[in-house]
C-alpha cells in the first residue's frame, strides 16, 4: 500500500470513528416497550430496513440504494448539532443553519467521498427528488410507528396535538400517498381520537 492510499484510509477510519458518536444522540421517540428512547443510529437503521420493504409504495419510482444511503447519513450532522424534537417549535431555518454548519464540519473530514455525502445530505434537505421525498416519508412515519407501538407515550408526554402532527406531516404524502393514508388511520388516529378526517 502506498502512502497516499494509507492516508486516505486513515481519513476514512477517522470518519468512521467520528460517526460512531451518532449512537450517543438520543431522540424523543421510545423504542419498543417504551423501555428507553431510541438513538439516531437506531432510527437510521430502522428507516433503511423499512425502505427496503416499503419502496414499492413510493409515489414515484426510486433508486432504493440512494434512498437508503440518504437515510443512513441524513442525521449524522446531529453529532454536532444535536437532535431537534419534531414538535419543539424550533424554526426550520434555524435548525437547517445549525445542521448545515455541522455538515460542513463532518463531511469536510473526508476526501472526495465527503462531497458525495454532502450532496446526498443537501438533496435530502431540499426534498426535491423522488428519493428525498420518500426518505422524508420514512423519516416521518418511523417515529409515528414507534409512538403508536408505545401507546402514544411520547406525544402524551410532550402534549402534542393533532394540529401539530398534521402540520409536521404536511408533505409526507408527497413521498407516498398510500403510506400517509395508512399512517393517519393506523398510527395517528388511535392516539388523537376521531378528530382526524378519513
Amino acid at each position: 500500500m502506498d502512502k497516499n492510499e494509507e492516508e486516505k484510509l486513515d481519513r476514512l477510519f477517522d470518519f468512521f470513528r467520528e460517526i460512531d458518536k451518532e449512537k450517543l444522540i438520543t431522540r424523543q421517540t421510545y423504542v419498543t416497550g417504551a423501555v428507553r428512547m431510541e438513538d439516531d443510529a437506531e432510527h437510521a437503521w430502522h428507516m433503511a430496513v423499512m425502505t427496503l420493504l416499503l419502496s414499492g409504495y413510493s409515489n414515484e419510482e426510486i433508486d432504493v440504494l440512494k434512498t437508503v444511503s440518504m437515510l443512513l447519513i441524513h442525521d449524522l450532522v446531529e453529532i454536532y448539532a444535536g437532535d431537534t424534537y419534531a414538535y419543539a417549535g424550533v424554526s426550520k431555518e434555524a435548525q437547517h443553519a445549525k445542521e448545515a454548519e455541522s455538515a460542513d464540519r463532518l463531511f469536510g473530514m473526508l476526501p472526495e467521498e465527503g462531497k458525495k455525502l454532502r450532496a446526498l445530505w443537501d438533496e435530502f434537505e431540499r426534498a426535491d427528488t423522488p428519493e428525498a421525498r420518500f426518505a422524508h416519508t420514512m423519516d416521518n412515519i418511523q417515529p409515528m410507528m414507534l409512538n403508536d407501538y408505545t401507546g402514544g407515550r411520547a406525544w402524551k408526554e410532550h402534549g402534542v396535538h393533532l394540529s401539530q402532527i398534521l402540520k409536521r406531516n404536511e408533505h409526507t404524502a408527497e413521498g407516498s400517498e398510500i403510506l400517509w393514508d395508512y399512517a393517519r388511520k393506523k398510527l395517528i388516529r388511535p392516539h388523537v381520537g376521531k378528530e382526524i378526517q378519513e
